[in-house]
């Protein structure tokens, strides 16, 4: 009996970001300096196994055929508690952090790219990104490196 298979191949780049800024602020600075049209998802990503929903702008390249986002890789939440001990019952309030990646847990966002883009645009684009000031460092990525490389596929 012959068997069929059929693989899906989600074809994307990966850009990793180290900075203090905001997601706002940071999609402002990468549309000023790379030229593009950032703009935020009304969703975010939310997942059931995860606590916290992570950021995504969104950039689509109708010249190039390229799809970008810029995903957050951190939440900072805020868990209140009911403390019952003794006669009196006090609220705990304490604030949690869930990374998209754990694995990655000192990136704070990931630029994917969708589409056919040469080795020289995508090292470009790392070049263009490294040149923002409020950026400390950014640097290509291997997905497929990735333990939770399903959570970048949306």
């Amino acid at each position: 009996m012959q068997v069929h298979s059929l693989e899906l191949y989600n074809e994307y780049k990966l850009i990793g970001i180290h900075t203090s800024v905001e997601d706002y602020k940071l999609a402002f600075l990468i549309n000023q300096k790379l030229n593009t049209g950032f703009s935020k998802n009304k969703e975010y990503l939310d997942f059931n196994k995860k606590s916290g929903s992570f950021s995504v702008f969104e950039f689509i390249d109708d010249k190039n055929q390229l799809i970008s986002h810029l995903i957050s890789n951190k939440y900072i939440g805020s868990v209140s508690k009911i403390s019952e001990t003794n006669l009196f019952s006090e609220e705990i309030s304490y604030s949690t952090m869930s990374y998209l990646i754990p694995e990655k847990k000192k990136v704070d966002f990931f630029l994917k790219i969708e589409g056919e883009i040469s080795d020289l645009e995508f090292n470009k684009t790392i070049d263009q990104l490294n040149r923002i000031d409020q950026i400390i460092t950014t640097y290509n990525m291997n997905p497929t490196q990735l333990k939770s490389k399903d959570f970048l596929i949306f």
